[in-house]
């Protein structure tokens, strides 16, 4: 049950995200009833995930090196990062236009280095795709990007900041679930 909760999800957080790019006229005939539709459909998906992820069994497909735990934590915090930079006129927001979703690749593929086993491969490797299919679908929809002007290191600064406030709220929600993310020496 656990793994078709987490792929229901997934196929929910997918197609609630894409439908705007999918079916432009679709979603315009909702009206603002599809942003609420819309934000029901990623909730309702994220719940599923979460729920699925954790009630899917333990089947290892590889084992992790250890060391991948270091790797896995410094993706985070840059996915956290460029999540922040999203929101700040930085100068490494006028080179990425794809902030949100660049971090969520950063943080799926953190995530697939340190966890080995079939619900994190679906449920990380799940995110992976739906953040690649998203980029490119907004790349061939709207092929120009204007970037933001005048950005700042002061705000790049300001961003990692943030971005280190919201690591240390992830390890802690972690650590409270169990899940303790950082190497602990042998």
């Amino acid at each position: 049950m656990g793994f078709l909760l987490l792929v229901a999800g997934l196929v929910l957080w997918s197609g609630a995200h894409l439908f705007k790019r999918l079916k432009p006229e679709a979603r315009a005939a909702l009206g603002d009833r599809g942003r609420g539709l819309a934000a029901l459909g990623i909730g309702a998906g994220l719940v599923l995930m979460v729920l699925g992820y954790r009630s899917a069994p333990f089947i290892p497909l590889w084992w992790p090196p250890a060391a991948m735990t270091h790797a896995t934590n410094l993706l985070v915090l840059l996915a956290f990062w460029f999540f922040a930079l999203s929101m700040l006129p930085g100068l490494l927001s006028a080179k990425v236009r794809h902030k949100q979703l660049t971090g969520v690749k950063l943080w799926a593929t953190g995530h697939l280095l340190a966890n080995g086993d079939l619900a994190a491969l679906i449920l990380f490797g799940g995110l992976l795709a739906w953040a690649v299919v998203t980029v490119i679908v907004v790349k061939r929809q709207a092929p120009e990007w204007e970037r933001p002007t005048a950005p700042s290191l002061k705000f790049d600064l300001l961003a990692f900041v943030l971005a280190l406030g919201l690591y240390g709220a992830a390890a802690w929600v972690h650590t409270q679930l169990g899940v303790y993310p950082f190497p602990v020496a042998a």
